[in-house]
């Protein structure tokens, strides 16, 4: 991947970016959320991402979050329009004993999320952020060869040009270092529906 596609949105303080490696220590009470349920506002957290107007691809990255410990520590993939409009799919600490897989989409400025819970001891996670036009799949794999489908949704700011990339961040008192490794971008792996045909009016 060339790094210097890749820009900023809220450069944390301390992070590393190589050509085959990005090291984001996050900072306390960032995190990224609209309103829904909780019904608070967060738009603080880092985010890497590059910008394409292609339609059709798939960008896939190896997180490793081995220092994670406290409560919603997160790391993993984004994708970034603006405050009101985006996706993330991550693994989220919760305790000793299990995590958060899941996804948050976020339309108009209204977040959902979407988990299930993994073992605590599950420290590396393979994400892959599929577009077809305005519709997008997140995907996640434990060796980077099986994927799983963790989400399909559609985007409704998200039929021009985009941005997606990475992220990380501590919404509580904590902090930690993520490691992003293994980005790629092939052609699109989440190919075109097959099954039922649309209805006809």
């Amino acid at each position: 991947m060339n790094m210097k596609e890749f820009q900023w949105v809220r450069e944390p303080q301390k992070y590393l970016a190589e050509s085959d490696r990005v090291e984001i220590t996050t900072e306390p009470h960032t995190d990224l959320w609209q309103r829904t349920y909780y019904h608070f506002r967060n738009d603080n957290a880092p985010v890497f991402q590059m910008e394409t107007e292609e339609k059709f691809f798939s960008f896939t990255v190896k997180t490793d979050f081995s220092e994670s410990g406290h409560r919603f520590d997160q790391c993993g993939i984004v994708m970034y329009l603006d405050s009101d409009n985006w996706l993330k799919g991550s693994v989220e600490f919760e305790n000793e004993e299990f995590q958060h897989l899941g996804s948050v989409v976020t339309n108009h400025g209204y977040s959902d999320w979407a988990t299930t819970a993994i073992s605590a001891d599950v420290k590396q996670m393979w994400y892959r952020f599929s577009r077809r036009e305005d519709d997008y799949c997140i995907e996640c794999s434990s060796d980077g060869e099986n994927f799983s489908q963790m989400r399909v949704c559609h985007m409704w700011e998200g039929a021009g040009k985009i941005r997606f990339g990475i992220y990380a961040c501590s919404p509580e008192d904590s902090s930690f270092t993520a490691v992003f490794t293994d980005m790629e971008i092939t052609e699109c792996m989440w190919k075109a529906h097959d099954g039922q045909q649309p209805d006809v009016e």
